[in-house]
């Protein structure tokens, strides 16, 4: 991949940002720029696969899915990978699952890109229509909920140690920090 990357000229297509295949590498498609993360640490793998077994079972209830770490094309050429996503149906030899496909959305802030999550992921979930946005914070298991109002998100609940996020959209769930950080 290393050599694909730096022999390319201009801006990158879907087509060419897919025909990168699989890597260990985070690779993101913003507009036609690549946005390369190294892999999650085992802190933050360890919290997507607590918070996606919490959720799994409630999901599956209401016909839904539950994956960590998929291509999502929120429009052509924007094509982030979020830490876990709540779906509908979806084809699953598709690469890509469709923005409008996807009732929540999650990101597991990482220090070192902060506000990637905070920001830049935050305005284009909502802009491209994501209902539901959490952000989990690694270090200490807080839980930010935030619900899509016009194309921006509004904080819906704050859940820190001790406290239990009770979700009722888009699946009825409860998530307690304490169960997610290690």
């Amino acid at each position: 991949m290393t050599a694909a990357v730096f022999d390319h000229d201009g801006p990158w297509t879907e087509e060419e940002y897919l025909a990168l295949g699989e890597t260990s590498q985070r690779v993101e498609l913003f507009d036609g720029s690549l946005h390369v993360t190294p892999a999650p640490t085992p802190r933050h793998q360890n919290i997507s696969g607590e918070l996606r077994a919490a959720l799994r079972t409630p999901v599956r209830k209401a016909g839904l899915r539950v994956l960590e770490a998929v291509n999502v094309r929120l429009k052509p050429g924007r094509i982030p990978i979020p830490d876990l996503v709540i779906t509908g149906e979806i084809d699953f030899d598709d690469p890509n699952i469709e923005a409008r496909d996807v009732r929540l959305v999650c990101e597991i802030i990482s220090p070192s890109n902060a506000a990637t999550d905070k920001v830049l992921k935050m305005h284009y979930y909502a802009a491209a229509g994501i209902e539901w946005y959490l952000l989990v914070e690694q270090e200490n298991g807080t839980l930010h909920l935030y619900r899509r109002q016009g194309r921006h998100y509004i904080e819906q609940s704050v859940t820190r140690m001790g406290e239990v996020l009770e979700l009722i959209e888009p699946v009825q769930a409860t998530v307690r920090p304490e169960d997610l950080v290690p």
